[in-house]
């Protein structure tokens, strides 16, 4: 059975105390290019690139649904470190560049990245008046990467890591059967 209606017109009269209500009430709008927005402390702006890291293991780009990330590198030799040794091949990157005209914003880049070389810029101002300039190289998110806030503290209340617990445990250990370099070998007071 449908609710009874109230008196004839009360839906108006509600509608229009909401309008009064808010009309009395000052404007909060942000005048953008004058007024920076607060943004949250982790927000996703662009994909910053941290180039020591990246070892072109072509992770980021496989796992990537746009396809939006182009990597080039080229294979160097490393000479031995000891002599008798034998050298060593190691990718070196040429280009690492998104295409942020058709990326997604989903971060299974950063999430898939082995080696912490992606990270989420809070930097959002890179708009272009021609879309073939939002194919950003390599040096455009090293710029980004220097924005990217440090990641938050841990939980002072957080269980220690087992890893950390075991080495801990190990470097007790050795500490206790190594000889205190303090005391006097033969056992004498000086």
């Amino acid at each position: 059975m449908p609710p009874l209606p109230g008196f004839p017109g009360s839906g108006l009269a509600k509608g229009l105390a909401v309008t009064l209500r808010t009309m009395t009430k000052k404007s909060v709008t942000a005048q953008y290019p004058d007024t920076q927005p607060d943004l949250a402390p982790r927000t996703r702006g662009v994909i910053g690139l941290f180039e020591e890291n990246c070892t072109v293991c072509m992770l980021c780009a496989r796992e990537c649904p746009d396809w939006c990330i182009y990597i080039d590198s080229h294979k160097e030799t490393v000479p031995a470190a000891t002599p008798g040794g034998r050298d060593r091949s190691r990718n070196v990157l040429d280009r690492f560049a998104i295409d942020f005209s058709l990326c997604m914003y989903c971060g299974i880049c950063i999430e898939v990245c082995p080696f912490d070389a992606l990270f989420w810029s809070p930097e959002f101002e890179y708009a272009e008046t021609d879309i073939r300039e939002l194919t950003h190289e390599r040096d455009k998110l090293r710029e980004w990467m220097w924005t990217v806030p440090a990641p938050p503290a841990l939980d002072p209340a957080a269980e220690e890591p087992k890893e950390l617990a075991a080495a801990r445990k190990t470097a007790d250990k050795l500490a206790a059967t190594q000889p205190d370099p303090q005391a006097d070998p033969k056992g004498e007071e000086p």
